[in-house]
């Protein structure tokens, strides 16, 4: 579940200005917490509702397999089906072949002979594939905690960081943005709207290098005490070498600013882009080295394989997964959940 490590308040020292090139949206001051021990905590979630949102996005794929044990048999037809329902759910090859091969092998153990015994087999070999994906998000291991996002355009990465940094502001988290991508100025426009509905502040430049803005930002964020800083990148396909370089060069530069920073390198990818999504994170991890995956759109035309190619080829965990436009409907990765939802109860 969305969860984090409380922490003891931190006495902020003197707020600094950011470098003359940028400007800041103010926002009033957010009190540290009470002292306390480190507790991992919940994050409360109307679960129900969401579920069903997340099935009905996910319905297509749902329908397309749970059809396929409707009074089936166990033979070489079934397995073939099965093998062409989880291809079209965009779960790749490896990951199809990885659980057909597991399933042929538990119906043969198990003496299983009915389709529904199957299906429930299915489930369960999902689940252990999609669980080492399945990890708490966790915050106050840093003063501040930098988080780099990144993300091709179209992802939903500016709207992502909008409701995460609500999330953590209602667990008593002081947020600073950074509106990092220069490049596109609806961007900054965009962050800065979710800045002033929140009462975040948002470092920001009309022009020039994203990387000077994450580091103003870090500085800013540490002088003022915050807790998270997070810090937007432009969107860009990954064979765009130069912009990806332009991206590493700001991960060096929140090193320079904080030792250790990012402490979280998160990727956010649109749910409906399929196969490309794999792709997509394959060469953002050779570049970036990423900490974490935010999957977002799963309402109504992706599919959700993907999920399960991740898992297979590159088992970047996934920290949360989105079905529309609202803050609650960003929620923590749940491998049962999950599964339910594609496979059906």
């Amino acid at each position: 579940m969305f969860s984090f490590f409380k922490k003891k308040p931190v006495t902020p020292p003197e707020a600094i200005t950011p470098a003359a090139a940028a400007t800041a949206v103010p926002a009033p001051s957010v009190p540290a917490p009470a002292a306390a021990a480190p507790l991992l905590v919940e994050e409360p979630a109307p679960r129900q509702s969401w579920m069903a949102r997340l099935k009905a996005g996910l319905s297509k794929t749902s329908s397309n397999l749970s059809i396929l044990f409707v009074g089936a048999k166990i033979d070489d037809d079934l397995y073939d089906e099965l093998e062409a329902a989880l291809l079209m759910s965009d779960a790749g090859v490896e990951a199809t072949t990885y659980l057909l091969d597991a399933l042929k092998q538990k119906v043969k153990q198990d003496k299983l002979l009915d389709a529904a015994a199957v299906k429930a087999a299915l489930k369960q070999l999902l689940v252990e594939l999609l669980l080492p994906l399945q990890r708490p998000f966790e915050l106050g291991r840093h003063q501040p905690m930098v988080m780099m996002i990144a993300g091709v355009n179209g992802a939903g990465k500016t709207t992502t960081i909008g409701k995460l940094a609500k999330h953590m502001q209602t667990h008593n988290q002081s947020v600073l943005l950074a509106a990092g991508d220069t490049f596109r100025a609806a961007a900054r426009e965009q962050l800065m709207v979710w800045g002033q509905r929140n009462n975040i502040t948002v470092i920001s430049q009309a022009s020039g290098d994203p990387a000077a803005v994450a580091f103003d930002a870090v500085q800013s964020g540490k002088a003022r005490g915050h807790d998270v800083v997070m810090v937007d990148t432009a969107g860009r396909l990954p064979t765009q070498l130069h912009l990806m370089e332009e991206l590493k060069k700001v991960q060096r530069v929140l090193g320079k600013g904080m030792e250790g920073a990012p402490h979280e390198t998160l990727l956010v990818i649109d749910g409906n882009t399929g196969q490309n999504a794999l792709a997509q994170v394959k060469a953002f991890d050779d570049a970036l080295h990423l900490t974490g995956l935010i999957i977002t759109k799963l309402d109504g035309t992706a599919k959700g394989g993907v999920l399960a190619a991740i898992a297979r080829v590159r088992p970047v965990p996934v920290y949360f997964i989105g079905i529309g436009e609202k803050i609650e409907d960003l929620q923590p990765f749940v491998a049962a959940e999950f599964v339910d939802a594609l496979l059906g109860e």
